[in-house]
């Protein structure tokens, strides 16, 4: 969380942060830092690998599709399309349900219950005959996976600062470059299964790699930690310690155990920020789909093979992967979410553009795959983290984030219909819609960054102060953000 400085919050200054915290619970320096580590090596490296999962289960298609999956149910091209449209519609709209069930059940039973799920749906995917049993098995993996991602990101804001979170949830959503790469690697070995118990290959990609979430999902039960006032790997001192240091970072919801109601939900939509962050994660998550979706078929269209081309989505992945770390933690260090975020999506449509000239040789656009890849993956998360630091309560944040969230995620119906077979090989619809939501997006990040920007500026003023009716630690706590004393992370 925020340190005063580039990120304000309700504490007056760093030694006033330390000083709230030493009084809670006896603990130096060196082992917070130690708890720290402590606490990322518990978190971190396993819901990166179900996200892993999670991103690899969602766009496997793509690679099934050039190993044969389209000619062998005998699906048109507009019938593939509805394959991958279909799967957003329950994907966006189970999002906000899922935050708050998350909240309510504890993610030690909510998060394996999904996985479970959505990992049962994959395995049966691969026994699916024609075009309707497809169609119904992406329908319920919508519905299934919905809620790993907004519920990860929600989670992980509840444990980390503001300066630490951007780190965290980088290398969380870095699973998702690495599921690409992995990916790739993964298909076109399983691929050469064809035959094997009179299964064909693309077949074999589905059963593997959801059993494979099954086994992961029953191990979830043990090995997903609930919300830090409650987490069992720490000790008592250690979860009031957490609690202590995140409500002085701001956090002030932090171990306070707010009960759901409709009230929670209408404040939360009605913040002027909420529309805004949607508009946001429309431009870059729509894009992102896009190119994960239809990545080994645009490259396959450069002129290679369909084993080459599974093998060649490895490369922009892995730069992906290198940069969605590299600007978490760049992001994190300075504070500057919304110039990283601009800077991101200015590399993205420029890789865009590299594709959409007609003339570009094939090298040109394999490059342009480059630095779409390397704009986008990490602007994804660097917006994830911006809107957490930006919204205090824990209702609100969770549905703010999966309100956003979902309205990015309903972008797929578009982005799964703009790379049709019939504009191959230069793609030109699809690009071009591609560079309209990052338009929106930077545009959208500007206007954000500004208005966060002039509202700083007015409570440093004394503006907002008309906002304080009791001066209490509860209206705080009830007014969360929009507290006077609340500021923004630009």
């Amino acid at each position: 969380m925020a340190r005063p400085g580039a990120e304000e919050n309700f504490s007056d200054n760093l030694d006033a942060e330390k000083q709230t915290v030493s009084t809670a619970v006896p603990f130096d320096e060196a082992a917070e830092r130690a708890l720290i580590r402590r606490i990322d090596l518990r978190i971190i490296p396993y819901l990166s690998f179900l996200y892993l999962l999670s991103f690899l289960d969602r766009v496997n298609i793509g690679n099934a599709k050039i190993a044969g999956l389209v000619t062998d149910l005998h699906m048109t091209d507009q019938q593939y399309l509805w394959t991958l449209t279909i799967f957003f519609f329950p994907y966006a709209f189970f999002e906000v349900p899922s935050n708050i069930l998350l909240k309510r059940l504890r993610p030690s039973v909510w998060i394996p219950t999904i996985m479970m799920a959505w990992g049962t749906v994959m395995t049966l995917m691969g026994l699916v005959k024609n075009f309707e049993g497809l169609l119904s098995a992406r329908f319920f993996l919508g519905v299934a996976e919905a809620g790993l991602y907004p519920g990860v990101s929600y989670y992980l804001s509840c444990w980390y600062k503001k300066r630490e979170f951007g780190l965290r949830a980088a290398i969380f959503f870095s699973a998702a470059t690495a599921s690409g790469a992995f990916g790739g690697l993964l298909a076109a070995a399983i691929s050469n299964m064809e035959g094997v118990g009179d299964l064909p290959g693309w077949a074999w990609i589905f059963i593997l790699e959801g059993l494979v979430t099954v086994l992961a999902g029953f191990a979830s039960f043990w090995l997903v930690p609930d919300f830090p006032d409650t987490a069992k790997f720490l000790t008592a001192d250690e979860r009031a310690f957490i609690i202590a240091r995140l409500q002085a970072d701001g956090q002030l919801s932090a171990g306070h155990h707010e009960s759901f109601n409709f009230g929670r939900l209408w404040n939360a939509w009605k913040d002027w920020k909420t529309p805004v962050v949607m508009v946001i994660t429309m431009g870059t998550i729509g894009p992102l789909y896009a190119i994960s979706l239809f990545l080994p078929s645009i490259i396959k269209e450069l002129g290679y093979t369909s084993t080459h081309a599974q093998l060649l989505t490895v490369p922009p992945y892995v730069v992906a992967c290198f940069f969605t770390v590299l600007i978490g933690y760049t992001a994190d260090k300075f504070g500057q979410r919304g110039l990283h975020s601009v800077a991101c999506l200015a590399v993205s449509i420029t890789g865009c553009l590299m594709n959409i000239v007609s003339s570009s040789g094939a090298a040109v656009r394999y490059a342009g795959v480059f630095l779409v890849a390397a704009g986008l993956y990490p602007v994804a998360t660097t917006v994830m983290a911006w809107i957490a630091n930006n919204v205090e309560g824990s209702y609100k944040r969770g549905i703010v984030m999966a309100t956003a969230i979902a309205f990015g995620n309903i972008q797929g119906v578009v982005s799964s219909n703009i790379y049709r077979a019939r504009d191959a090989p230069h793609y030109l619809l699809g690009h071009t819609v591609v560079v309209v939501y990052l338009v929106i997006a930077l545009s959208a990040c500007v206007v954000f960054w500004i208005a966060l920007a002039a509202e700083n500026r007015k409570r440093d003023r004394g503006e907002r102060k008309y906002r304080i009716k009791t001066g209490t630690e509860q209206e705080k706590l009830e007014l969360g953000d929009m507290h006077p004393d609340f500021r923004y992370t630009v």
